[in-house]
């Protein structure tokens, strides 16, 4: 599974969502393999806590996901 974002702006809560549904997990699911609560996991997708990268790290290296990030060339003036 690869993610590459390229010109699209996606939150947190998108991102977060995106693992869950790749993976056909619930909310529910989804909060008690990564060992939080359900309501938290609707906070993220929500964007309405945010998760600290550790988080995201994790979730990258138990479902082999690569996040490419790459600087944009906005030109020069």
């Amino acid at each position: 599974m690869k993610v590459v974002i390229k010109d699209k702006t996606y939150t947190r809560g998108d991102i977060i969502r995106m693992i869950r549904e790749w993976n056909d997990q619930t909310q529910k699911e989804f909060a008690k393999e990564i060992g939080k609560s359900t309501i938290s996991i609707q906070k993220y997708e929500a964007d309405e806590v945010n998760y600290g990268i550790q988080v995201l790290f994790d979730l990258v290296y138990k479902h082999k996901i690569v996040i490419t990030i790459e600087k944009k060339n906005l030109g020069t003036n």
